[in-house]
C-alpha cells in the first residue's frame, strides 16, 4: 500500500467520523427530550447526568478522531 493510499484512507476516515461526530450533536442538540425519554426506558439518569455522559461521550470520540486519524494523517504528509 502506498503512502498516498494511506493518508487519503486517513483523510477519510477522519471525515466519515467528523460527520458522525456532528450527527450525534445536532441530533442531540435539537431532540435532546426525545433522546433522554427513549433512554430512559432503561436507565434512570438526572438531567445532568444525561447530559454529562453524551459531553463525555462527544469529547472522548473527537479526542479519538484526532489520535487515531487526524495525528497518523499529518505524519505522513509530513513524511512522504
Amino acid at each position: 500500500m502506498s503512502l498516498d493510499v494511506l493518508r487519503n484512507f486517513l483523510l477519510w476516515c477522519m471525515v466519515i467520523n467528523f460527520g458522525i461526530l456532528l450527527v450525534w450533536f445536532l441530533f442531540f442538540a435539537l431532540a435532546r427530550d426525545w433522546i433522554q425519554r427513549f433512554h430512559g426506558r432503561w436507565f434512570r439518569l438526572s438531567d445532568e447526568k444525561f447530559d454529562a455522559l453524551h459531553y463525555a461521550g462527544m469529547s472522548v470520540y473527537k479526542l479519538g478522531i484526532l489520535l487515531l486519524n487526524l495525528v497518523p494523517y499529518v505524519a505522513l504528509c509530513i513524511v512522504g
